[in-house]
């Protein structure tokens, strides 16, 4: 069992450095992509931080109430990230459908 979680463990790092070499690639690719997600988030803390949520494993709800965005807020944005193709599956449990890192919005730091 324990030879199962060294593997596990290795894999993991792999996976993660395969994704830091990769990053300049997918951003070449994803770029139109990740210009309207910055457009669309603007300056908003509360919608950078809902937006890095976005992993299809947690409900609007639960988003809201780890971000404190404004419930109309958080659901005008998963519509425009839907109509922008932004989104992939329903906006119940939204999942961003483009890979962004962890500080993608960095430097983003107003709010509305």
């Amino acid at each position: 069992m324990e030879d199962q979680s060294e593997l596990f463990k290795a894999v993991s790092e792999i996976r993660d450095l395969v994704r830091l070499m990769a990053e300049p690639a997918i951003a070449a690719r994803d770029q139109k992509f990740r210009d309207q997600l910055r457009q669309l988030v603007g300056n908003s803390k509360r919608k950078a931080s809902s937006i890095l949520l976005m992993d299809g494993s947690r409900t609007q709800t639960e988003i809201r109430n780890e971000t404190a965005i404004n419930q109309g807020d958080l659901s005008t944005l998963v519509k425009r990230l839907s109509e922008h193709k932004l989104l992939s599956g329903d906006g119940k449990r939204p999942k961003l459908a483009i890979s962004i890192p962890a500080n993608f919005f960095e430097g983003d730091d107003t709010d509305e």
